[in-house]
């Protein structure tokens, strides 16, 4: 990623206020934009998704779930929503074989955890959001925009 632009940060106190970030987060998304996702198992990743996707109105019927085992998943929505985990993939180049330069280069919005694994192959400009455990139900949550698009996505989380 590029210079940040901007950084907001947030507690959350439990599940349902990182849903609720999330889906503030999918109603303030444009096309073509990346979140990097980041943080420990358990810290709230796929459960910020889910708001996420709500924000993008996929239907309620999908089910959001991390695709740790199917590396991808896709939903259709306001803006479809591209859900990538990364997990399990040790080498960056394998990346490639997933086609994520075409996923980028569409536009959709995609969320990507453990993105950590990949900074190089991103684009300079995103948001990232890095999920860090306080204890079982607290969270600090910091997210950095990387581009003007994405300052202006924080901007409309403030207010």
């Amino acid at each position: 990623m590029g210079q940040p632009s901007d950084t907001y940060n947030i507690i959350s106190r439990g599940p349902e206020q990182t849903r609720t970030l999330g889906r503030r987060t999918g109603k303030a998304m444009t096309r073509g934009m990346i979140l990097s996702l980041e943080g420990d198992l358990g810290c709230g990743k796929t459960v910020f998704v889910q708001g996420l996707a709500e924000g993008l109105s996929v239907p309620e019927t999908i089910y959001v779930t991390s695709p740790s085992y199917a590396l991808i998943h896709e939903y259709p929505g306001r803006i479809p929503l591209i859900h990538m985990d990364l997990y399990r993939i040790e080498d960056p180049d394998a990346i490639e074989d997933l086609g994520l330069y075409d996923i980028l280069d569409e536009n959709n919005v995609v969320a990507i955890e453990w993105a950590e694994r990949i900074h190089e192959a991103l684009p300079p400009e995103g948001i990232t959001i890095r999920f860090e455990m306080v204890n079982d139900d607290t969270r600090n949550i910091s997210m950095t925009a990387y581009g003007l698009q994405e300052v202006n996505v924080l901007r409309t989380l403030r207010e």
